[in-house]
Parts: C-alpha cells; sequence; structure tokens
C-alpha cells in the first residue's frame, strides 16, 4: 500500500490576515505560500492550510468538533515553555498520561483546538 509522506489540516478561518499572523507569531509556523483566500503554513512535519471562510460557523461554537489535530514532538515540556512564552491559550497543562504521553492543549485564536504531545 501506497505510503503517507505528509498531513495537512485545513482550516476555515474568519479572517486570514489574523489567522496567519497567529500561526506565526504564536505557535512559530512558517508561511510556506499564499494564494488568494489561503495561507499554507508549516512547522516541521506539521501542515497547515487556513481558508477565508468570513461566514462559516466559528470553531468556538462547534464544542468538541473543534478539536482537529494530534502533534507529536520530541520534547513537548520545551514547546509548552514556549507557547506560554508567545501567549498561547490553553486548555490542558502539560502533564503526563496513563497512556505513555506527555501532552498540553491549546486553543487558537479562531477557537479550533489541538494537542501536542510526546511519546514517554
Amino acid at each position: 500500500m501506497a505510503e503517507i509522506s505528509k498531513v495537512r489540516f485545513v482550516l476555515a478561518v474568519p479572517n486570514l490576515e489574523r489567522s496567519t499572523l497567529y500561526y506565526q507569531q504564536v505557535l512559530g509556523m512558517q508561511l510556506e505560500f499564499e494564494a488568494p483566500g489561503w495561507s499554507f503554513l508549516a512547522l516541521g512535519a506539521f501542515r497547515l492550510m487556513l481558508g477565508e471562510c468570513p461566514d462559516a460557523t466559528p470553531a468556538l461554537q462547534l464544542g468538541d468538533h473543534s478539536w482537529y489535530g494530534y502533534i507529536t514532538v520530541d520534547n513537548a515540556a520545551e514547546l509548552y515553555a514556549h507557547y506560554q512564552h508567545t501567549g498561547a491559550e490553553f486548555t490542558q497543562p502539560l502533564a503526563d498520561k496513563a497512556w505513555g504521553m506527555r501532552e498540553f492543549g491549546i486553543r487558537t485564536i479562531d477557537g479550533h483546538r489541538l494537542m501536542f504531545g510526546q511519546e514517554l
């Protein structure tokens, strides 16, 4: 079977410029390129497409459906400290879990939720 070489999440955001700046300044992602109505960002192997959809239901109104990804990292404590410094909003503090992960959760400027974890 074919191997998956990259995963890219696609998110609807109400204000593309504001959201792109958030992902760059708070989460440390690099802008790969832009197209009309789209921003393509990356942080290591984590890829993201932001599409401007001002009339879409805001992620804050989606409840548990606002979760969109779990990103495995090599040093969750270091990333957590960095995100504390850049002003990320945390939904879960850094903690070691019974399932063998050290993880934390954040909520983006648009209300999307994301988990970061490190295998213990």
